[in-house]
C-alpha cells in the first residue's frame, strides 16, 4: 500500500553536535524547529544518548515542549529513558540500539536479545497512549518480532544500502522489509546516511510513510542554510514519490 504523503523528520542532533564541540550555549537544538517545520518538514526528531554526546536534557525538554505532537524521541530501551518519555509524552518513542564506543548507531536493535523487556517497554508507552517505533534491520526475524513486541511502526536501518553507495542486494532488502511489515500491519519508517544523492530509491519504496534525516541535512546547512536544505531534502523525497507513483499508472 502507497502512503500518501511521506513525512519527513528532521533529526537535530547536529545542531547539538556544533554546540557540544565547545561545550557552549550555541546553537540551540530548539531554534532548528520552526525553521525546519517552515521549509517542508513534518516533524523533528532528538536523540537523548545515554553519555549526553550531544543532545541534553535541556534540549529535550525544550523540543518537547515546543513541538510535543510532532516529535520522535530517539532512545535506548532503559528504565531512565521510558521515564523521561513518559514525562514528556512525546508523539513517537523509537527505541535504538546504543554503544558507547560507536561514533553513530551501527546497527538495528536486536528484538531477539530481550523480547520480554521491549514487549514491556512497549506496553508502558502505548498505554500512555506514545506511538512507539523500533529501529531495526530490514530482516525477517527483526520485523516479525517487532510485531510480536507490539510496536506501532518500524524504522528501517539504511546504513548498510547508504555505505554501498545505493548498490547491490541493500536496496532490495528494504524494498522486501518495507512490503512484509506493512503486511503485518506495520508502519513502514526509515533512517541512517541517507542524503540527496541516495534518498530518492528509497523514497520511491511504495510502504515508506516517514523518513528520518538529519546529519546530512545540517551538514548541508553549513553552506546553503537549513531553510534551504531542509526545502531541497523535501523536493527531493517528492520527486521520487511522483516518479514512483507514475511508474505505478
Amino acid at each position: 500500500m502507497r502512503a500518501r504523503h511521506q513525512r519527513l523528520f528532521v533529526n537535530i542532533d547536529h545542531v547539538a553536535t556544533l554546540r557540544q564541540a565547545r561545550r557552549g550555549v550555541e546553537p540551540i537544538p530548539a531554534e532548528a524547529i520552526q525553521i525546519c517545520l517552515a521549509a517542508g518538514a513534518d516533524g523533528i526528531t532528538a536523540h537523548l544518548r545515554e553519555d549526553r554526546r550531544h543532545i541534553q536534557d535541556a534540549d529535550i525538554d525544550n523540543i518537547a515542549t515546543t513541538v510535543r505532537d510532532r516529535f520522535n524521541f530517539e532512545c535506548a530501551c532503559t528504565d531512565e529513558m521510558i521515564a523521561i518519555a513518559l514525562r514528556l509524552k512525546p508523539s513517537q518513542v523509537t527505541f535504538v540500539p546504543e554503544k558507547r564506543e560507536e561514533i553513530t548507531t551501527e546497527g538495528g536493535l536486536d528484538v531477539s536479545r530481550d523480547p520480554a523487556r521491549i514487549t514491556a517497554a512497549v506496553k508502558r508507552l502505548r498505554d500512555a497512549g506514545i506511538r512507539v517505533s523500533l529501529f531495526i534491520d530490514p530482516d525477517d526475524e527483526s520485523i516479525n518480532r517487532s510485531k510480536e513486541c507490539g510496536a506501532d511502526a518500524i524504522e528501517l536501518h539504511t546504513g548498510a544500502y547508504a555505505n554501498a553507495g545505493g548498490r547491490g542486494p541493500t536496496l532490495g532488502a528494504l524494498v522486501g522489509g518495507a512490503a512484509s511489515a506493512a503486511g503485518l500491519g506495520l508502519a513502514v519508517h526509515v533512517g541512517h546516511g541517507l542524503n540527496l544523492a541516495n534518498v530518492g530509491a528509497v523514497a520511491a519504496i511504495p510502504e515508506v510513510e516517514e523518513l528520518n534525516i538529519g546529519h546530512s541535512i545540517v551538514s548541508r546547512a553549513v553552506f546553503v542554510g537549513l531553510t534551504a536544505a531542509v526545502r531541497e531534502m523535501r523536493e527531493a523525497i517528492d520527486a521520487a514519490r511522483g516518479r514512483g507513483d507514475n511508474a505505478n499508472e
